[in-house]
């Protein structure tokens, strides 16, 4: 599941996320190497780990430093 919600993200405990994010890092190299050979069947997957990638170093960050995100 490469397009996590960020609620689903912050039920992860810190290691989970550090975990997933290694994983979907060393996919987003596989998708990148497969499109630069043009044997890529969904190229929009690259564009959504991407985002995941983004969510889970955002909500790191947020942890870091104390702030809470979410429904008020």
């Amino acid at each position: 599941m490469t397009n996590l919600k960020p609620d689903e993200i912050r039920k992860m405990s810190r290691e989970e996320r550090e975990q997933k994010l290694k994983e979907l890092k060393s996919e987003l190299i596989t998708l990148r190497y497969q499109a630069k050979m043009g044997h890529i069947d969904n190229p929009a997957k690259i564009r959504n780990i991407k985002r995941t990638i983004a969510r889970i170093l955002t909500i790191n960050r947020e942890e870091e430093l104390g702030l809470r995100r979410g429904k008020q």
